[in-house]
């Protein structure tokens, strides 16, 4: 299929299907001599895996990733690394009453203009656990971005209207929904408890901040940083908006104030805000990069609904299954894996930027 893969420098292709045998992803142009095992990687996939509260689907994939090449001796070897997950847990037999329909708010009728065909098993390509490669990419590239004092971290902003106020980042991994707020988070759970009772589902905002990118890293025209960055969100299945520093806020305000006003100190050029979200021009300005994404409601839900199926007919249908009652906890994971490849393929195009940065690599 057309469009699986991501990238410059480094590049990634995902591939595999909800209901197949195996997902994965295979990175290439990735350095040598970097250290990585399968528990670097696992970290991550465990993050993202179903099954681990009520409010995720109920199927059980231990989501366990070999790393079939690319790496001898847990050392990166600069050729194609290849990641694998096996599937484990499929129930094919639940998406029998979709076959022929098209479910609302997913990609069914899409699928079938375009290819005369579609998967309907889970939705196959355009399901969530096609996020599986793009997370274990994700973690090779944060880990060499790490090694270069860049740190990517993820989280929820807010579940419907219930937003975060205290800021705790110790606190993400201690409630079921990743929020930085355990007193948004109580609130947060009983509104999707309410939810699942009208089985209905719920949306919600990721943020993701990354510190440490040097100003300069990015492109002025057509492969701007934000635009980049923008376009790897808005290729994760359920992301219908992405927002940079302010993002539409700042249509609401003045010049005078969304300008970040720079100055010296320690001599270093800082700015005395970052409503730009630490990218201006399309380049790093050396600040925070902060990027935030609106998640939609999980599509699948157990209402009856209105629909049409392949036939052309008007029907009704109620989707069963093993479906999370809100996408946006799971996605936490997704949005930060997807940040790191950007901003790292980004940082190996801007070591070739200047003739003084060749020079000085290549200096004998």
């Amino acid at each position: 299929m057309a469009g699986s893969t991501f990238g410059n420098n480094i590049s990634i292709t995902t591939w595999g299907e909800s209901h197949g045998k195996a997902l994965g992803v295979v990175i290439d142009g990735f350095p040598a001599g970097m250290k990585l095992t399968e528990e670097d990687i696992q970290i991550y996939l465990d993050r993202r895996k179903p099954g681990q509260s009520k409010f995720t689907t109920a199927r059980q994939e231990g989501d366990k990733v070999s790393i079939l090449s690319g790496v001898f001796n847990d050392v990166t070897t600069g050729t194609p690394i290849s990641l694998m997950v096996e599937n484990t847990d499929q129930h094919s037999k639940d998406y029998g009453n979709i076959a022929t329909a098209f479910r609302p708010g997913h990609g069914d009728y899409g699928y079938i203009e375009k290819y005369g065909f579609r998967d309907y098993r889970g939705g196959g390509r355009s399901s969530g656990r096609e996020t599986i490669g793009r997370v274990a990419a994700g973690a090779v590239c944060a880990k060499l971005l790490q090694e270069l004092g860049v740190t990517v971290c993820a989280y929820t902003k807010s579940i419907g209207d219930i937003k975060i106020y205290d800021f705790d980042l110790s606190e993400r991994d201690n409630n079921p929904l990743c929020m930085p707020d355990p007193t948004a988070a109580k609130k947060a759970e009983e509104y999707l408890e309410a939810c699942m009772l009208n089985h209905d589902s719920a949306g919600g905002i990721v943020e993701c901040l990354i510190s440490g990118v040097p100003a300069g890293v990015g492109d002025p025209v057509f492969e701007k940083l934000d635009a980049k960055l923008a376009g790897a969100l808005t290729s994760i299945g359920a992301v219908k908006g992405v927002e940079i520093g302010d993002g539409f806020v700042a249509s609401k305000t003045v010049g005078s104030i969304n300008n970040d006003k720079f100055k010296m100190e320690n001599g270093s050029v800082v700015k005395l805000t970052n409503h730009s979200g630490g990218i201006l021009g399309g380049i790093s300005d050396g600040d925070d990069i902060i990027a935030r994404c609106a998640i939609k409601p999980t599509p699948s839900i157990a209402q009856a609904q209105k629909t049409v199926n392949e036939a052309h007919e008007d029907i009704n249908i109620e989707i069963h299954g093993r479906h999370d009652p809100v996408i946006v906890p799971r996605a936490v994971v997704v949005v930060e894996a997807m940040c790191a490849i950007t901003v790292c393929d980004a940082m190996l195009s801007h070591m070739t930027d200047r003739i003084d940065f060749i020079k000085e690599f290549y200096k004998k």
